[in-house]
């Protein structure tokens, strides 16, 4: 596979170092409106050839697929151009910006029968690989409640910077420089983490939103502090099961944590992720009586960028893929709608 990087930024490091150590792959070409910063990238991976813009790159064409670390709105315009350009592509998430923008790129894709898939991340976690094995095998019974969340602290923790003073952090706090807040950040990866290791779809959501005051006048410089900092959804499942999903950017002691606990009318399981790692513990079988918590080894899985190389290898889709992250942006988008009219809505 000839892969073409499309997008030089901080990111595209994690894709590249990835991608690099995969045999077969063949990192040919990257792309960024910045040359001087595709210049640094491209010496760094041993890139032979840059180009400043995506129609540089297709009028050259010596690539067959494309790994999209582009803005989340150069998303869309970019995967249109790829698709009738014939190249299979990884994106990063957000898929798109609206539902509306995600479905015409899945269809895009599919249509000309190109692989399609998107870095939801933490599918490259293990714990949450078994736990959703455990589930489909039946080992919780019928599944009844899911809880899980994803819980942040730059706001009030210096530990990756200031976001008071740096621009890396104050973007995502304003609408007006492209974000959707927490929602639209880290939503799509715990409405991810919950739906697939639970192994169901999401029926219904009413989700709620706060965006709490940061500094005087709601504003630092050019940004307007309007994103949300936290949201609360609860949901129920195509089974039946109810669950609550929640962020926030406020907790205290959570750098960057994902929790999810399943539970069934056979036992439990819960699946925990921080920078330091991952486990996976189950309550299941006589133990369920006894209220005991076991820890399970969940072993190594594939990652997101194998699965890719080996999809275009074989020219079988993988998973997680644009129809899916389409589906999640249509929950996400709901969850902003729900929040406004205050009432639950069907996907």
């Amino acid at each position: 596979m000839r892969l073409l990087v499309l997008g030089t930024g901080g990111m595209a490091n994690s894709h590249a170092d990835h991608f690099s150590k995969i045999e077969g792959v063949e990192l040919v070409a990257a792309v960024d409106v910045d040359p001087a910063r595709a210049a640094l990238f491209a010496e760094k991976y041993a890139i032979p050839h840059i180009f400043a813009s995506l129609d540089e790159a297709l009028a050259w064409d010596g690539f067959d697929a494309v790994t999209n670390v582009t803005p989340d709105r150069a998303h869309h315009p970019t995967t249109m151009r790829l698709a009738e350009a014939g190249k299979h592509q990884f994106c990063e998430k957000p898929l798109a910006e609206s539902h509306e923008k995600a479905l015409e790129m899945t269809e895009a894709m599919e249509e000309r029968g190109l692989v399609n898939m998107v870095n939801l991340t933490y599918r490259n976690v293990a714990p949450l690989q078994r736990a959703r094995e455990m589930v489909r095998a039946g080992e919780i019974g019928f599944v009844k409640h899911v809880e899980a969340s994803y819980l942040q602290s730059w706001l009030i923790s210096r530990q990756w910077g200031d976001w008071r003073t740096e621009s890396q952090w104050l973007w995502r706090l304003s609408t007006a420089h492209g974000s959707n807040g927490v929602l639209g950040d880290i939503g799509i990866h715990i409405l991810d983490f919950a739906s697939f290791g639970a192994g169901l779809d999401i029926a219904h959501i009413f989700g709620r939103l706060k965006t709490y005051d940061k500094a005087e006048g709601g504003k630092i410089g050019e940004y307007t502090l309007d994103a949300n900092d936290s949201f609360v959804m609860s949901v129920d499942y195509s089974n039946g099961a109810l669950g609550v999903i929640h962020a926030t950017r406020w907790a205290a002691g959570h750098y960057n944590d994902l929790r999810l606990r399943i539970y069934g009318d056979k036992g439990g399981i819960e699946v925990q992720h921080t920078l330091t790692g991952s486990t996976l513990r189950a309550c299941i079988g006589d133990h369920a009586d006894s209220a005991e918590w076991e820890d399970l080894d969940a072993g190594i899985v594939p990652t997101n960028y194998m699965r890719f190389a080996e999809a275009v290898r074989t020219g079988i889709n993988g998973e997680p893929d644009f129809r899916h992250a389409a589906n999640l942006q249509k929950a996400l988008d709901l969850a902003f709608l729900t929040d406004r009219e205050r009432r639950e809505m069907s996907l």
